[in-house]
């Protein structure tokens, strides 16, 4: 773990910790009730990217804004989306967070600061501008973070976004969550550069380029930037690096991934190496870790039960919340 002078406190360790539980557990409790065929969906697991947004998410509140994409469940779950709601969001049931009609790809949860979960490659990043340009005119201390993967640092909208941002001192954070894969094209062959933080410095942004997958490290990294964008001092760029266990969606048999790499990555798995190191430093005892997993057990399980005995939207659904004013013919 990365032992730079600024340190999380214990509850803060602890904490982020039980988020990276909560993401893991998750996932496995997702794919797992795909395969038992309880629920047919789209799928794309969050596993092996923990760290980064549970490292972040104790720096923000329900009022500081994030815009994800269609592979942030980890993202959602980490800034505190309801498990209950998230599960029957998916399980497309008129509970969900976007009544069933948001799916894996649209969850959206304003009461935790889930401001959208974009379908679009690269667009979370010009929205969580717009977000974060509201906040300001308006004399708000609240920030926006927009959250991508390296793929996404190729769109047209990376650039615009990145140039206006550092334009007009946005308050708002890029966090490319770089897990070596846009989709099925590993790194090298689709990007032109070695890191994709050093793009910051073509529109004079602080950049951040950090081990994604220490906690420590990421903490320090993302406090950094929300303290910047809190306090009006612009946006920053933050490539966290870090190693996606699955394909890109579920059922993807990843071909495309170097399978010496991959275990290599899996045995390094920093959900558990994170808790063996809170053990061993004394952040934490194993009493009170298993007793964080056992809540969080309990947790989805009720989760489960809520989203299966869920109703289906009625299709009255199919014609509410498209127009402001939905014209008779």
């Amino acid at each position: 773990m990365n032992q730079a002078r600024l340190q999380p406190d214990r509850s803060t360790l602890v904490e982020i910790y039980r988020r990276m539980a909560l993401v893991k557990m998750n996932d496995e409790r997702f794919r797992a009730v795909i395969k038992s065929g309880k629920l047919a969906m789209t799928y794309y697991s969050p596993r092996g990217q923990e760290v980064i947004p549970s490292a972040l998410s104790v720096h923000l509140t329900n009022d500081d804004y994030l815009c994800t994409i269609y592979r942030g469940i980890h993202d959602m779950l980490a800034k505190g989306v309801p498990s209950k709601l998230l599960w029957a969001e998916l399980a497309g049931r008129e509970t969900g967070t976007c009544k069933g009609k948001g799916g894996p790809m649209h969850v959206t949860h304003p009461a935790s600061g889930i401001m959208v979960t974009t379908g679009i490659v690269g667009s979370s990043m010009p929205i969580a501008n717009g977000l974060a340009l509201a906040a300001q005119i308006r004399g708000e201390k609240r920030i926006a973070v927009a959250t991508f993967g390296d793929g996404a640092s190729n769109i047209g909208a990376f650039h615009e976004a990145l140039n206006l941002a550092s334009l007009w001192k946005l308050p708002v954070v890029f966090l490319c969550q770089n897990n070596r894969f846009a989709e099925h094209t590993p790194y090298a062959t689709g990007t032109s550069i070695g890191r994709i933080s050093d793009r910051g410095a073509a529109y004079g942004m602080p950049s951040i380029h950090v081990d994604g997958n220490d906690p420590v490290a990421m903490w320090q990294a993302a406090g950094e930037a929300v303290a910047r964008a809190r306090e009006g001092g612009g946006p920053t760029l933050i490539e966290a690096m870090t190693f996606r266990f699955h394909g890109h969606v579920f059922g993807d048999a990843d071909g495309y991934m170097d399978p010496a790499e991959k275990a290599s990555a899996i045995k390094n798995d920093p959900v558990p190496r994170y808790r063996s190191w809170l053990i061993e430093h004394a952040h934490a005892s194993e009493n009170e870790l298993t007793g964080i997993e056992r809540a969080i057990e309990t947790e989805i399980d009720a989760a489960i039960e809520y989203a299966l005995a869920s109703p289906y939207p009625d299709v009255a659904e199919l014609r509410r919340d498209v127009y402001a004013q939905e014209i008779e013919v």
